[in-house]
Parts: C-alpha cells; structure tokens; sequence
C-alpha cells in the first residue's frame, strides 16, 4: 500500500510558526514517524510538501496512479482552492483531511473547508497524531 502525505502552505515551518497552535513538531520529525508507523503497518508513504497549489496539484497528478490513498493537510487552501479539491475529487482515491489545529474553534473564515466534502473523513485539532490516525484508517480500509 503506498499513501501520498501532502502537506501545504506554511508547514514547511512546523515546530517554528506559532507553536502554541500547531505544536514544537518539526514537519522532518513528523515524517519519520509516518514513515515509521507506514513500515510497521506493511505500507509506504510518500511525503510532499509546497507553498504553491500548482505544485500540489501537479504532485498529485504525477502519483496518484502509484497510490492507494491520500493524507492531505492543505494548510490555508483548505478554505478556497477549487482547483485543488477539483484535483483530489479526480484522483479516484480516499482522501483524509488532517489538520493539526481545530480549524472550529478558530477564525470564522477557516470553519469551512473545500476538501472535507470530497475526503473520506477529516481529522482536526488532534496535533500531528491525526496524520497516523489517517494513515492506520487508510490501511485498515485496504486490509480489513
């Protein structure tokens, strides 16, 4: 099983950018352990990160072919890129949204997402374990 982990705008800066909302986790730590929870699970992940939604797009559409499932944390384009979640849609695979933040208890403007009616289910406020989370519900729906 092969799972690509997109990560967008601003958590290149992880462990960095506001860390009494998004955490101390730096986002290389964080894909070590996705990596190591995906090898422990009988699964590889993919991990890919951009501040450009073209960037995102064209990663997606370059692996998606290669790939079972997708773990996405949009970042700031979860509330209005089209083009992205047009993209994901189009991918013919289970998405899970992952936000480290509760994107509900913040600013009005981040209640709604673009990609949450297109994913699988969408995990949020939960820190960087709801990319895990995602990841075990991605392989338990390929190997029941």
């Amino acid at each position: 099983m092969r799972i690509l982990v997109i990560n967008g705008p601003n958590l290149n800066t992880l462990g960095q950018r506001e860390p009494h909302i998004y955490g101390p986790l730096a986002e290389i730590v964080l894909e070590a352990a996705l990596r190591a929870k995906a090898e422990a699970i009988g699964a590889e992940v993919v991990c890919f990160q951009s501040n450009h939604e073209g960037a995102l797009i064209d990663f997606i559409q370059a692996e998606a072919n290669s790939a079972q499932g997708i773990i996405i944390n949009p970042g700031g384009l979860t509330h209005y890129a089209v083009a992205l979640r047009d993209c994901l849609a189009g991918a013919g695979l289970p998405v899970i949204e992952v936000h480290i933040s509760n994107i509900y208890a913040r600013e009005e403007f981040r209640h709604r997402s673009l990609i949450a009616p297109i994913a699988r289910g969408q995990i949020s406020g939960l820190g960087p374990v709801g990319y895990l989370l995602a990841l075990e519900t991605l392989a338990r729906e390929a190997f029941p």
